[in-house]
């Protein structure tokens, strides 16, 4: 592990997408470092599950709905806010890719992020806090995951530069960062057309890892900003080459 034990103590971490995969890993590393966490997701059973006995605020929210991820976020302050909801869809080929697919896509992985940040913005100048978003390196490197999903991470990218500029500008110390990881063993890859064979899942990033660089970003200090990280797992993906 990175991040020394205790080091988001007396921080409050939010984070979307906790049902599963990279968002449930977050959750639970997040605790475990001594954040008050408060964990979203659609799948409130799927929460309760993963994240065990540990004392985590759970609210069941799909982050699409912008009045619902309103109500949830309902904090004084907010010092990281990690957005690791996200979805991708079988018929994801242009030629296959339908309306309902593309909205699907839009609404959870780039709807959501506009929804959580608009939500959450005042907690998090409050707090002169940090917003962690999960993206994929499909977002700069064209690969098997299809255009339509494509097209959403690289619009977190771009919404987390613009962000992040404005911010600056107005002086209110909020940081916005974007992990973009290769492939992750997560239940995302169960929607592909032809799923990865089980010699690549044995050495694709897992949950866990992606968590660790989450919650290293979430421990920065507030003077020190990293708006972008890549991070592929080793001998299956290279830049330029992410398939």
């Amino acid at each position: 592990m990175i991040v020394a034990d205790g080091a988001l103590a007396g921080k409050t971490v939010v984070v979307s997408g906790a049902s599963s995969g990279i968002g449930l890993a977050a959750a639970q590393r997040m605790h475990d470092l001594g954040a008050t966490v408060t964990a979203l997701a659609r799948r409130r059973a799927a929460m309760e599950e993963g994240l065990g006995a540990r004392d985590v605020d759970i609210r069941a929210v799909d982050v699409g709905d912008r009045e619902a991820t309103a109500a949830a976020l309902d904090h004084d302050s907010i010092d990281a806010l990690v957005l690791a909801a996200g979805t991708n869809v079988k018929d994801r080929k242009l030629a296959e890719l339908s309306p309902e697919s593309w909205e699907s896509l839009m609404r959870t992985n780039l709807d959501g992020v506009y929804h959580c940040v608009r939500a959450a913005l005042p907690a998090l100048r409050k707090a002169k806090g940090v917003v962690v978003i999960v993206g994929s390196v499909s977002g700069s490197w064209p690969d098997v995951s299809g255009p339509g999903y494509q097209a959403t991470k690289a619009g977190v990218l771009a919404f987390a530069r613009g962000a992040t500029l404005e911010e600056f500008d107005a002086e209110t110390g909020v940081r916005f960062s974007v992990v973009a990881p290769g492939v992750v063993d997560t239940p995302l890859l169960e929607r592909r057309p032809n799923p990865p064979p089980p010699e690549d899942l044995a050495v694709a990033l897992k949950s866990e890892e992606v968590a660790e660089v989450c919650a290293f970003l979430a421990a920065l200090p507030p003077g020190v900003h990293v708006p972008e990280l890549t991070v592929l797992p080793t001998g299956l993906q290279a830049l330029g080459r992410t398939s």
